[in-house]
């Protein structure tokens, strides 16, 4: 049944209540009378919504990596028919994007990972299941970009796609523990002279 407005208005304070605590303390640290509190709500209308703080978490990772990828693509680089400037513009859009100022709360989907991983299977195979979400998205742009554009030298579009996003999650941990945003637009930068060199361009 769908939810009616009050419903969903009170589930997405919920949602961005724990989000933005998860970022600051971490998933395992936050607990539901936190979010409840940050929210303005009370125990139960937590749970007319979520089972549990599990559930919890893996909606708002789900909702947090849909905003970000939706964030990503409305840069204007998605109208270029061709891929090359396609692919140089969705480095460009994350250029962008680093400069806003939640960069230096870090990215969830890392947060998570990084947290998590080894101890909650469940929440480890959901930040797996987006991360390869989002290489794939980058890959389809490299694929043509490739097959469009003869490169230099041989590559494999997957790794290259792996490797955008570890610059990335990378230069994000730095940024926050240097609290320079800065960082994330040198690394990015550095990652797309090295995609000109592979591409001639």
């Amino acid at each position: 049944m769908p939810l009616t407005p009050a419903e969903s208005t009170t589930k997405e304070k919920l949602l961005e209540a724990a989000k933005r605590l998860m970022l600051k303390k971490g998933c395992t640290a936050t607990t539901i009378d936190d979010i409840c509190k940050a929210a303005g709500f009370t125990k139960g209308g937590f749970f007319h919504h979520f089972e549990s703080k599990e559930q919890l978490a893996e909606e708002v990772l789900d909702r947090f990596f849909t905003l970000q990828q939706e964030s990503i693509a409305k840069g204007g680089y998605r109208k270029h028919k061709d891929p090359l400037r396609r692919v140089y513009g969705y480095v460009n859009r994350l250029i962008e994007l680093s400069k806003g100022p939640e960069m230096l709360s870090g990215c969830l989907l890392g947060s998570f990972t990084h947290e998590m991983a080894g101890t909650n299977p469940a929440m480890r195979g959901l930040c797996a299941r987006r991360f390869a979400q989002w290489v794939e998205g980058f890959k389809q742009d490299l694929d043509d970009a490739k097959a469009q554009h003869a490169p230099r030298t041989a590559f494999d579009t997957g790794s290259l796609s792996e490797h955008l996003i570890a610059v990335l999650q990378g230069s994000v941990i730095l940024a926050k523990a240097q609290q320079d945003a800065k960082i994330v637009e040198r690394n990015l930068q550095h990652f797309k002279r090295y995609m000109k060199e592979l591409f001639d361009s």
